[in-house]
């Protein structure tokens, strides 16, 4: 393995790292957020409509997405689909250099 090759594994890894970071960083603020929103709600009108089920709802989904990007969820094109297309688009480039 290259100079080349083990610098491309780091940055991919530091860059899963930190969308990991993020993810995790967006959980915690989403609880301590809709905690307070709660309170709210119940504070001023004791649960007759629980409208802070809408923020909750929204921002749960974007940290749905946020999850799959930090873990690499992809069910439809697969665990490692995006470097095996790397590999594939690098091996077509080398080919075509060769022909040139």
């Amino acid at each position: 393995m290259t100079q080349r090759d083990q610098e491309a594994k780091y940055f991919r890894a530091k860059e899963r790292v930190e969308n990991i970071k993020k993810f995790y960083t967006g959980v915690l603020s989403y609880v301590i957020f809709i905690a307070f929103l709660a309170g709210l709600n119940y504070w001023v009108d004791k649960w007759n409509y629980p409208w802070f089920l809408w923020a909750a709802f929204g921002w749960g989904i974007g940290l749905v997405f946020q999850a799959v990007k930090a873990f690499g969820f992809n069910p439809i094109l697969g665990k490692d689909w995006e470097n095996r297309k790397i590999q594939e688009l690098m091996k077509e480039e080398e080919e075509q250099k060769k022909w040139k």
